[in-house]
């Protein structure tokens, strides 16, 4: 069985192993490929491997072959999956392999944007504290997390694991699902009492075209002036001018964004010269443990589908 990754390097950019994918076929991995590469590259593939290279429905059409993909990551849009299904190709991907590195991510975001710690080290480097009359300094107020309200959208796995943390940092978690569930420290609330409630609001939910844009100039509106927005989850749920006019006229406190709706950004994009905004490339989920159990279940995903019992599938209903 001839076995492709597309675009394999930001799983495994060299410190990883693919013997797990190599043992079950002829495999091939690319670093990356472009989209006029992807057929070629397929040409008599029985299985692909994706991570962020998309594969539609006139790809499909020209590689008769075809019959699994793999994801690489949790979300699955990069596929056609009407057109899989349809040509009776399988889809699979890997869900909760990074939810306690993203959780720690969103605090280092929260941290970030509260201690300033990055901003401050940076300064004493360049001489200030050197050249300071007094024994300390502090260039943006200092914000103690003990007893602020942190607000959850979308409360499955990763914004369970947000809540935890936050409440050893001594913070009020409330939480907008549409499943909500038995949790005596958690207080679920609708989504217009999370945007105005939340003194750190934390979005987890997928992209969807009813979560598109779930953050826009209306549900802005409703933030604190002292609130911070953090988004570890999709770059899309953003309407992205709104949020920079927000942040640049102090309607919010500030924001910290791994993602963006278009990854990598143009350079005129507003949120890269926006206030207060803190920007990291697509990182949380990049920690060497979560990329080990990455792998590892899109290896077990395969081996599934060759022993004819496929699981993670997606798009199969």
């Amino acid at each position: 069985m001839k076995i492709v990754v597309l675009d394999g390097y930001t799983a495994n950019p060299g410190d990883l192993s693919w013997d797990e994918f190599a043992r079950l076929g002829d495999l091939s991995v690319f670093d990356r490929t472009l989209e006029h590469e992807v057929v070629s590259r397929l040409a008599g593939a029985e299985a692909a491997l994706t991570n962020k290279t998309v594969i539609s429905r006139q790809m499909m059409g020209a590689l008769p072959a075809l019959r699994y993909i793999g994801v690489l990551a949790t979300g699955y849009n990069i596929v056609d999956v009407q057109a899989a299904r349809e040509r009776g190709i399988v889809v699979c991907n890997v869900s909760d392999y990074s939810t306690s590195e993203v959780a720690q991510a969103v605090f280092a975001l929260v941290l970030e944007l509260t201690n300033h710690t990055g901003h401050h080290s940076y300064t004493v480097r360049e001489g200030k504290w050197s050249a300071s009359p007094d024994f300390c300094y502090w260039d943006f107020p200092l914000i103690g997390l003990a007893g602020l309200t942190l607000g959850v959208v979308g409360f499955g796995k990763t914004g369970s694991a947000v809540a935890r943390i936050a409440r050893a940092f001594g913070m009020r978690v409330i939480a907008y699902t549409r499943t909500p569930t038995l949790d005596n420290d958690v207080q679920f609330v609708s989504l217009e009492d999370a945007f105005r409630q939340s003194d750190v609001l934390s979005l987890h939910c997928p992209l969807t075209p009813e979560t598109e844009r779930l953050v826009n100039a209306s549900s802005l509106q409703m933030m604190k002036p002292a609130a911070y927005l953090i988004n570890t989850a999709r770059g899309g749920l953003i309407e992205e001018p709104s949020l920079a006019d927000a942040l640049n006229h102090g309607r919010i406190a500030g924001a910290g964004l791994d993602v963006l709706a278009l990854e990598p950004p143009r350079q005129d994009n507003p949120l890269l010269s926006a206030r207060n905004c803190i920007i990291t490339p697509h990182v949380a989920w990049a920690a060497r443990s979560a990329r080990v159990r990455l792998l590892q279940s899109a290896a077990e995903n395969l081996c599934a589908w060759l022993n004819g019992t496929p699981k993670n599938r997606v798009g199969a209903g």
